[in-house]
């Protein structure tokens, strides 16, 4: 779908080794033990750096296939019952793609679930770079897609360690969307159309077709943009109306941490993002997305060539996938 800000909020195996610190905090949580292990953010940024090694992760190129196939392996060898659900879909201009989109369970016996999700492709157009010339360039898609599943697998590794219920209580299903990032671009972009359907391809598909015969959870996150410099991540509009007391949870849970200053307690505008599809079918489900620090819009290397890993921040990294894991913790 295309990711539009509303512009006005709605009512309604490859591990680092290196020292895995606390991040940037902003506070000192005295009173609050946290209960999750450490996210380790050098092992999540190995992991995003890993896919871009592929080189731009756009439909139907091999680079694609190798890194889904990647992802698929690190999440089996962390033990999760992996699968893939592959569909074909068409892009705006009419194009067939072979989307893949990536399920790994982990704690498969629970019977209460949550959904951790993001999208692993990669744009194949820098169509917001400020440079015209570069319009037509795939992107690396390091923190748009990569990040999200840098901390996911992290997550997962994490999860691994702690033996056969995973340390949580409850089952954790990460999905790992494809073909969300390919809507029409701009310099194709009819004014006065609605192209919101050429968006989140992937996401769409598995709202009609679960991967499981009657598969419910009880609530999601999506990651998206979790990994840029400087990010901040503001309360989504369609995550407040579709999931208010989950949005709480997490921002609550931040703050308890200390990372009040990445989540700000502000509204976000509302994006069409994967998470609306997994909300129109009746899961709540929260998006994590970064913002830009002065108003709605998004970080300035969305869409363009310098959505690469020299733009990536470790703490980031580790802000966002310490308060998930805090969040999944504690979940009964």
């Amino acid at each position: 779908m295309n990711r539009i800000f509303l512009w006005l909020s709605l009512s309604l195996g490859m591990l680092a080794t290196a020292s895995c610190g606390g991040g940037t905090k902003t506070t000192d949580p005295l009173v609050y033990e946290p209960v999750a292990p450490t996210f380790c953010e050098d092992s999540a940024y190995a992991y995003v750096e890993k896919q871009c090694s592929f080189g731009p992760r756009t439909m139907n190129s091999e680079a694609h296939a190798m890194c889904g196939e990647w992802i698929a392996e690190k999440f089996r060898s962390f033990g999760a019952t992996t699968i893939i659900q592959s569909a074909e879909s068409k892009l705006y201009d009419g194009t067939v793609v072979s989307m893949q989109n990536i399920i790994a369970s982990m704690n498969p016996s629970a019977t209460v679930r949550v959904i951790i999700s993001g999208h692993w492709d990669s744009r194949p157009w820098a169509d917001n770079d400020p440079d015209e010339s570069n319009h037509h360039t795939p992107i690396d898609g390091a923190n748009d897609g990569g990040s999200s599943i840098g901390v996911m697998l992290e997550i997962a590794r994490q999860m691994a360690l702690q033996g056969d219920t995973c340390g949580v209580k409850v089952g954790i299903d990460f999905i790992c969307w494809d073909a969300e990032d390919c809507g029409t671009p701009k310099f194709d972009d009819n004014a006065g159309i609605d192209n919101a359907n050429t968006w989140c391809l992937g996401s769409q598909y598995w709202a009609d077709n679960r991967h499981a015969e009657g598969y419910r959870a009880r609530w999601g996150m999506n990651l998206d943009m979790v990994g840029g410099n400087n990010s901040q991540f503001k309360k989504e509009a369609y995550s407040m109306h579709y999931a208010p007391s989950y949005v709480d949870r997490i921002w609550s849970t931040a703050r308890k941490l200390g990372y009040d200053n990445y989540f700000v307690n502000e509204d976000g505008g509302g994006v069409t993002d994967d998470h609306v599809q997994v909300n129109i079918s009746g899961i709540p489900c929260v998006d994590i997305i970064a913002n830009k620090s002065d108003d709605f819009g998004f970080p300035e290397t969305w869409h363009t060539i310098n959505d690469n890993i020299s733009n990536i921040s470790k703490n980031t990294l580790k802000a966002v996938g310490q308060t998930v894991m805090e969040v999944i913790w504690n979940e009964q």
